[in-house]
Formats: C-alpha cells, structure tokens, sequence
C-alpha cells in the first residue's frame, strides 16, 4: 500500500520550529450533504433535459433515462461513501487511485485536474454564470469575461480564508438554488398556464420503435443524464475537514444524493407538464420556458436568477474541493512542494487554491477551456470506474488487516460492476462519438508521464516516504 504523510511540515516563522499544520474538522453532516448536492446541481439539468428528449422521443422514455441515471448516482454515492469511510483522507478519489492502484493512475487523475477536468470546468461555468448574469442584468456581452474573472476570484478568497467560510457561501448558495427549482417544481406541479408557449404545440417525436432501437436510444440519452449526476465524488476531497469523517461523509454522499435524484425527477416532470416532450426536446432553455408558461416574464427572470446562484454555488464547491487534491499531490511529494502547505491560521492549502486560480484564469482568457474539456470528457469516467474498481481491492486489503467500514455498498459486487460498466458505456459513446478529441484527451494525459518521472525523482531525492506494495 502506498502511504504518505497527509498533514505537511509548515514553519511558524521561526527557524527550526516547524508545526504540523492539519485540516481544520469543522465542517458536519449538513454541511456535507450541500457540498455534495451543490457538486452536481450546476447548469446541466437546466440544459441536458431537452437533449434527453430529443433522443427519446417520449415522455415515458425521457423520465426513465433519469430513473435509470439515478440509479447509477445512488450506487455510485454508496461506492464512494465507502471508499471515504475506509479512507477518510483529503485528496479523495487519488487517495483511493494511490492506495489501489499505485502513484501513476492516482497523479494522472490529479493533472488532469489541475490542468484541465477541474480548472477547465471552472472556467466554463464561470462563463456559463457570468453570461446569465450579464443577460439578467442587461449588461454588455464585451463585459461577461472579466465578470467571470471576478467571480472565480472572489469565490477563490473566501476558500483561502478558512473552510467555514468557503463552505458557508457554498451552503447559501446551494439553498437559494433549491429555492429558485423549488418554485419551478411547485408553479408546474399546483398552478395553471397562464403564458401558453409554441413549444408546446411543436409537432410529434419520433418514437424509438422499440427493441433493439430503444435500447439504443436510451444508450444515447443517459450520456447527458449521467453527466447531470456527476460530481457526487468531490465531497470526498475534503473528508479531512468533515467532524468523524467516517460516519459524517458517508451520511452526507447517501442524503445529497438521494435529495438531487429528487430534484431532478420532479424538475423533468416539471419540464413534461408545462411543455410536453415535443417542447422540451425543442426548447434551449427549458427551465426559462416552463417558468414562463406558468408566471410570464417574473418567471424566467426568477430561474435565471436560481441558474446563477447554481453555477456560483457549484464553482465554490469545485474550488474549494479539487484544491485538496493538489495538496494531497503535493504532499505525497508528486507536485509542487509549496502545494502541501497548508496555512498555520486558516488551515487552508492557500497555495493550491492560487495555482488553481491561475491556471483557471489562463484557460478562461485563451477561450481554450470548452475544447480541453470535450478532449478529456472521456477521461472524467475512467477515472470513475477505476476509483470504483478501486473497491475491490481495498476491501480485499481491509479484510486481511482486520479493518471494518462503517459503511458498505448494498448488492456489491454487482451494484459495483453495474456501475463500472456505465462509466464503460460512457467512456466509450465519447470515444465513438468524436474520436478525434478521445486522442487528443489521451494526449494529453500521455504529458503528464514525463512529468510524473521528474516528481518521483524529486520523491526520493529528498526523502519523501512512500512504499508501493
């Protein structure tokens, strides 16, 4: 088994006094399950709904391409809730990569990351928000860029100051979104159409046919579902900064996703009833249709406003949780030393925050952010179903050293190759749908060996503890 030293040596100031600086366990069960709704609620189920219809084709099919996503989300919420209980280690999915299957696989998972997966997702939602915000607003476009500039900045300071600050405006945040889907929900569900839409009347889909047709349709339709339901992982990166991270981050990935499973069951319903699935399929944003359809111009302008406190809420999630992924690098001796400081006063791994933020900040100024994430879309899902995977082999481990979560996955192991094999059917529709970005993304996964061989030599260079077995 690979292992590290998680809480770095930082000095005091004084020569020769140096203090191990841990996280700051602060964080509880609440807490937790709004870092893990607001991880995956973002934009997309504003938009992938609508993809979903147009290639199902009915509403029956369209709400059972989302129970069976869910189904994928529960298993998955259960597989990484054991994974914390049985490492409850900041870093999450590559301290379990590093623990099952060595150094390579889990520094990969990090430098895609670093560079691409989560400064990449940063910077597009930040546009995605900054634009809502500008429309809401009725600013300049020319003035969306340097909005989103100023939000991943702001929201980078809040983390730096302390996990209670960062996670507190990510629990906001995440509230006032759930207010702004609860409205939607409640208005389609309880009211009448007041502002009827053409959409509705848009003529009849195609159905599959059935058969081997709807097998495939529905193939198709769970690649922007699962999509929808990613992000449920990131919780787990900051199980250091969770009161009993065992218990505690377990509680909150089962409770955060069943409440998101809910959410996105009633909110399709919703979509379904104000539009029909001929409307949604046709609608770009369905959210701000079926609000119309229900309270006129009030009604969009108060989702547009819920889209913004989503795409903020989840760009505070993902900044202050995939920095703790480069501060467990960094620590393992595998990234940039200054990385695994953490600061002596707020406890926070300011250094990785910052090169997040200036990577983030390159990305978003090149325009280049939206290709490098189609080019590694694929990426994201091997490395789910290796962390999955991942399981078996930690329980073997487990077993032979006496060890006991306090939680496991139900029906394993065949929920867990259920899920292994979605992450499969994913990975593999990206791959085939444009082949061409696949190789680019594993291009630029293939950079990041030469530079894994320059931090393992600096590892033992200086010392830096760490057996693989």
């Amino acid at each position: 088994m690979y292992t590290v030293q998680f809480a770095p040596m930082v000095s005091t100031g004084e020569p020769g006094t140096p203090n191990r600086v841990g996280y700051d366990a602060r964080l509880g069960t609440f807490s937790g399950t709004m870092m893990v709704v607001g991880g995956i609620i973002g934009s997309g189920i504003f938009l992938s709904p609508a993809v979903v219809a147009q290639r199902v084709g009915t509403a029956p099919l369209t709400l059972g391409a989302w129970a069976l996503g869910a189904v994928v989300a529960i298993i998955g919420g259960f597989i990484y809730a054991e994974l914390g209980a049985r490492r409850p280690k900041a870093g999450g999915t590559y301290v379990y990569l590093r623990d099952a299957w060595g150094p390579l696989p889990a520094f990969l998972y990090g430098w895609a990351v670093f560079f691409i997966i989560g400064s990449g997702a940063i910077a597009a939602v930040g546009m995605t928000g900054a634009s809502y915000l500008v429309t809401l607003a009725g600013w300049s476009v020319e003035s969306t860029r340097p909005i989103a500039i100023g939000i991943i900045s702001a929201l980078t300071l809040l983390n730096i100051l302390g996990v209670r600050v960062g996670a507190a405006t990510g629990n906001v945040l995440t509230i006032l979104k759930l207010g702004g889907i609860a409205v939607l929900v409640f208005s389609a569900l309880a009211l009448t159409p007041m502002h009827p839409v053409n959409l509705a009347s848009a003529p009849p889909l195609n159905a599959p046919g059935g058969g081997v047709n709807t097998i495939m349709a529905m193939g198709a339709a769970l690649v922007p579902v699962l999509f929808s339901y990613g992000g449920w992982q990131q919780t787990n990166a900051v199980a250091e900064e969770l009161v009993d991270p065992a218990r505690t981050l377990p509680r909150a990935l089962i409770i955060g996703v069943l409440l998101v499973v809910a959410t996105y069951m009633l909110v399709n319903i919703a979509y379904l009833r104000a539009l029909g699935v001929a409307g949604l399929a046709a609608s770009t944003a369905p959210a701000a249709d079926t609000m119309y359809v229900y309270l006129g111009d009030a009604g969009r302008t108060l989702i547009t406003v819920a889209i913004v406190f989503s795409t903020v809420g989840f760009l505070s999630m993902v900044i202050l949780m995939s920095a703790r992924v480069y501060q467990a690098m960094a620590a393992d001796g595998l990234f940039f030393q200054k990385m695994a400081a953490l600061h002596p006063r707020t406890r926070t791994p300011v250094a990785a925050l910052v090169g997040q933020w200036v990577v983030t900040i390159v990305l978003l100024l090149s325009g280049t952010y939206g290709q490098l994430l189609d080019y590694v879309v694929f990426a994201d899902w091997i490395f789910f179903g290796s962390t999955a995977a991942a399981l078996f082999v930690l329980r073997t481990r487990d077993a032979r050293d006496g060890i006991r979560a306090t939680v496991r996955t139900p029906l394993h192991p065949y929920s867990t190759l259920i899920f292994i094999a979605a992450a499969g059917y994913v990975m593999l529709g990206s791959i085939t749908s444009n082949p061409a970005n696949a190789l680019r993304g594993a291009g630029l996964l293939a950079l990041g060996l030469p530079v894994f061989a320059y931090w393992q030599r600096e590892r033992h260079r200086n010392g830096i503890s760490g057996t693989n077995s």
